[in-house]
């Protein structure tokens, strides 16, 4: 167990944790940003990143410092935090990213290690080999193995207190992302980034991105604190948050802003595009699109760079209110629904749900279903998995409608979840907020029918029957052909509203109707009771 990082709250794969910082003497809440700082260039100095944003931790360049030959010696004799006027943790970076920018840089990592220990670093990194994606698979293989001799390097080196990074690359290659992450999580190091994703994120390649931070999370144990290196878009944090990152960082705050660009929760927009500032931050409320346009170029980047900072923060502050109400996939629906490209990210996200389970908690406040994602939640696969272990007796009502004494037991089945005991109606997630008969998608009904399924198929000697409200074909393919099926249609009222009363099927009658067919086979039960 590491003794730097410890979970507090789960939600799906997402955490809030608390990363011990021991040469800082400060304790950093994740998820958190790292907003860059570039030491020539302060957009917005670091003292003001920290008492008017709230940052707790940064990251600034260990080899442009290194190389200076103007700051070099002021920041070994002033110390690294009195440098940059910060007292809370400072990551340095090693030079990997000039390594991939420029093909070659002039240093080690025992000598950029020790560089960054001698001015007082509190995580430092090694140079590790950034591979970008769709790179040959050789080229990637090699790259990775070079980087893992360097991080034998860096478990070698003398760094004290001071946290070391281990980067995992590998390309778009996910069995070098886990062998890497497998790698790195042997290692007696501190913090995981995950490099080399950049190119994924400029070019909206989300799908991508998620399966590269799934595979070096399936490699890296529970308890290893994952940075997403370069990631500072606010409109990807909840979808990276959700498979498990803990840290991001970025300069695009002000990067963007000095080419006149404005960040959101749900992509980028150009200030020559907009009308209106749609964002409560103290920048946006003080000043319209028009007077930031005629500020001159100085102040206008300044005050898109504090913008910009003020939604990342804020977005982060949302995520962690999510996951610990429990909401945390709904937010990333959310963000889903901002770009075609974010949609197909999440999909990706839900074709992990086993692994996203195993973290998720068993109890919540409420499921919402607000689209055909909905049913392939973790919640829905868990609720399959519980299914094979109930055991119900005799003959079985599983229906949307009412309980009919006619038979020995009488299970509500509500979609996408499928069937369950009544007795269970009010706890997480079957209490679940559902569109109404009509309006709910067909992925619904087909997780549902997954989980009739499921049910019988556990239970052989139980005769079951399925009363359904117009379920549509490819739900009712995969009901068991052993199952007796009749749709509550015939029994609707002719305004298509939901009805009253809580009529079910004849058991004793002429025979149930053909599958998916309304019958008129029906009588009231006769206990009056729900």
């Amino acid at each position: 167990m590491r003794d730097a990082f410890e979970i507090d709250t789960t939600d799906a794969a997402g955490r809030i944790g608390e990363l011990e910082v021991p040469r800082a003497g400060v304790t950093v809440e994740t998820p958190a940003f790292l907003p860059v700082v570039n030491p020539h260039v302060q957009t917005i100095s670091p003292a003001r990143l920290e008492d008017e944003f709230g940052a707790e931790i940064l990251i600034t360049n260990g080899y442009i410092l290194h190389k200076s030959e103007d700051l070099r010696e002021t920041v070994v004799e002033e110390g690294l935090h009195d440098f940059l006027d910060f007292s809370g943790a400072i990551v340095t970076d090693s030079g990997s990213f000039q390594l991939a920018e420029y093909g070659e840089i002039d240093t080690t990592t025992p000598e950029i290690l020790g560089f960054q220990y001698e001015i007082g670093a509190d995580v430092g990194t090694p140079i590790d080999i950034p591979t970008p994606p769709d790179a040959a698979y050789d080229r990637a293989r090699g790259d990775l193995e070079a980087t893992r001799k360097r991080l034998v390097e860096a478990e070698a080196a003398d760094t004290g207190e001071m946290l070391v990074n281990a980067p995992v690359q590998g390309s778009t290659y996910l069995d070098l992302r886990e062998r890497a992450a497998r790698g790195a999580d042997g290692a007696t190091l501190d913090v995981f980034p995950i490099g080399a994703v950049v190119p994924l994120l400029n070019a909206y390649r989300f799908a991508d991105m998620v399966e590269v931070i799934a595979a070096t999370k399936r490699g890296l144990g529970a308890d290893c604190p994952v940075h997403l290196f370069g990631a500072g878009h606010p409109m990807v944090f909840a979808l990276a948050v959700a498979l498990g990152c803990d840290l991001f960082d970025s300069a695009a705050y002000a990067l963007y802003a000095r080419d006149d660009r404005y960040l959101t929760v749900r992509g980028t927009e150009r200030l020559a595009d907009l009308e209106h500032l749609p964002c409560e931050c103290p920048i946006c409320v003080t000043h319209d699109p028009t007077g930031l346009r005629e500020m001159a170029e100085t102040d206008r980047q300044l005050a898109l760079a504090e913008h910009n900072l003020y939604v990342s923060f804020g977005e982060l502050r949302r995520i962690k209110g999510a996951i610990a109400s429990g909401d945390l996939l709904e937010l990333v629906e959310a963000r889903a629904r901002g770009h075609p490209a974010m949609l197909e990210g999440y999909r990706a996200l839900l074709d992990h749900s086993k692994e996203l389970e195993r973290s998720d908690p068993a109890s919540k406040g409420a499921f919402f279903h607000l689209s055909a994602e909905s049913a392939r939640r973790p919640e829905v696969r868990r609720h399959h998995d519980r299914l094979s272990r109930l055991s119900p007796d005799g003959r079985v009502l599983l229906t949307e409608g009412g309980v009919n004494r006619a038979f020995d037991e009488s299970w509500r089945v509500v979609p996408p979840f499928g069937p369950f005991p009544r007795a269970l109606s009010e706890t997480y997630p079957l209490n679940a907020e559902v569109p109404g008969p009509g309006r709910i998608d067909g992925e619904a009904y087909e997780r549902a029918a997954v989980g009739v399924a499921r049910l019988v198929e556990a239970n052989p000697s139980v005769e079951f029957t399925l009363a359904h409200r117009e379920w549509p074909q490819a739900a009712l393919a995969t009901i068991p052909e052993r199952v007796s099926v009749v749709s509550l249609a015939a029994n609707e009222p002719a305004t298509g509203s939901e009805r009253d009363t809580d009529d079910e099927p004849d058991p004793h009658g002429a025979g149930t109707a053909a599958r998916g067919e309304p019958t008129d086979e029906w009588r009231p039960r006769d206990d009056g009771e729900p």
